[in-house]
């Protein structure tokens, strides 16, 4: 995949492992952007009539990439102004099952509603305690990140279909911020009924731009109130009340949506199963190397799959040599958060495990 390097040029001048953090503006987006500013720059209101066609084709690239109708795909600035339009649409107090210190963007929504919480501990048996909190709580909501931003604690998805078919009733709402664009995923087949993302991290699109994808049952158990004139425009909102209306209600940046396009566009050229790939078999190898040098806290090491973040043992001066060797990560919890991407290589892993 070093090839795909020419598409991010710090790539060529660094070891970027700070997906986690922001992930990187591709060539092609640039393009797009600059092109776009050029022709509103001179067009005006006239590129405003291709508004419609354009955020369109983008939700029908976003269910493509997905798996979902585009009627169902909604297009937002970003994952938390989704969350709360979404929970805005819930009438309280509800039974919500949580997992402690899940990203504040899915947990602080519910704390500043009149909900009734309950929490999970995130560790090697995350899945076990799901489960004996479901069959304790019947819990009416169940929220959570698919990938945990800190340490990069995967849920097994296979375990939360099963999990759904036991408990049809409760509905399932992810955060995929820190995994959508990083491998395969049929959102119709999950146990999901909702998953939302922010699309600067692994789909490369930059800010100002996200996603929702919702099972058509959804409609029927929330109501969000957010509405406005946009809220019935477009082909996908043609009537009075429309779900995803609710979602859009004023006028949309074709900008950075356009921008999300470009991004999707760049992911299927390359292909979602040989970026699966890549990545799974890059970070297995780094989950080996971390392990033999003794950098993951065991909750980590016991678990059979795991996502491409890590969070390795260190400290500030660690991440400041890394630094000067030009290996960008960050400090998060306890350690040092890292992540590979499909632009990463085995040469990156190496000049990591080179420093530490």
């Amino acid at each position: 995949m070093s090839g795909y390097k020419k598409y991010f040029p710090l790539t060529k001048q660094y070891v970027y492992l700070n997906t986690p953090a922001s992930g990187l503006l591709s060539a092609p987006v640039l393009d797009y952007r600059q092109e776009h500013d050029l022709d509103f720059f001179i067009q005006g209101s006239i590129l405003k009539d291709k508004q419609g066609a354009i955020l369109n084709s983008i939700r029908e690239k976003v269910g493509e990439l997905f798996s979902c109708a585009p009627n169902r795909v909604a297009l937002v600035p970003n994952f938390s102004y989704g969350f709360n339009t979404l929970l805005d649409g819930i009438s309280t107090p509800k039974k919500v099952l949580l997992l402690k210190q899940d990203y504040p963007s899915v947990n602080w929504p519910f704390i500043s509603r009149d909900f009734n919480i309950t929490y999970v501990q995130i560790d090697a048996k995350l899945e076990e305690h799901i489960e004996a909190a479901f069959a304790k709580a019947q819990p009416d909501i169940f929220a959570f990140s698919v990938v945990q931003w800190i340490n990069g604690i995967k849920i097994d998805l296979a375990f939360l279909k099963q999990l759904k078919t036991k408990y049809p009733d409760t509905l399932f709402f992810a955060d995929g911020t820190q995994y959508l664009g990083s491998e395969s995923f049929d959102f119709d087949t999950s146990g999901l009924d909702v998953i939302g993302a922010s699309s600067y991290k692994w789909l490369n699109a930059g800010y100002g731009n996200g996603i929702y994808l919702f099972k058509e049952s959804v409609a029927q158990k929330v109501a969000p109130r957010t509405t406005g004139f946009n809220s019935l425009q477009g082909k996908y909102k043609p009537h009075e009340g429309n779900f995803i209306g609710r979602f859009e209600p004023g006028h949309q940046d074709t900008l950075n949506y356009g921008s999300l396009g470009v991004a999707i566009d760049l992911i299927n050229e390359i292909g979602i199963e040989t970026i699966d790939t890549h990545i799974k078999q890059l970070a297995s190898k780094a989950k080996k190397a971390f392990i033999e040098r003794d950098l993951l806290e065991k909750s980590i090491v016991s678990r059979k799959e795991h996502s491409s973040i890590f969070n390795i043992k260190g400290d500030q001066s660690l991440i400041d040599l890394l630094y000067e060797k030009g290996i960008i990560c960050m400090a998060r919890g306890e350690g040092i958060r890292i992540g590979f991407h499909y632009f990463n290589t085995e040469e990156d892993l190496e000049a990591l495990l080179d420093v530490l």
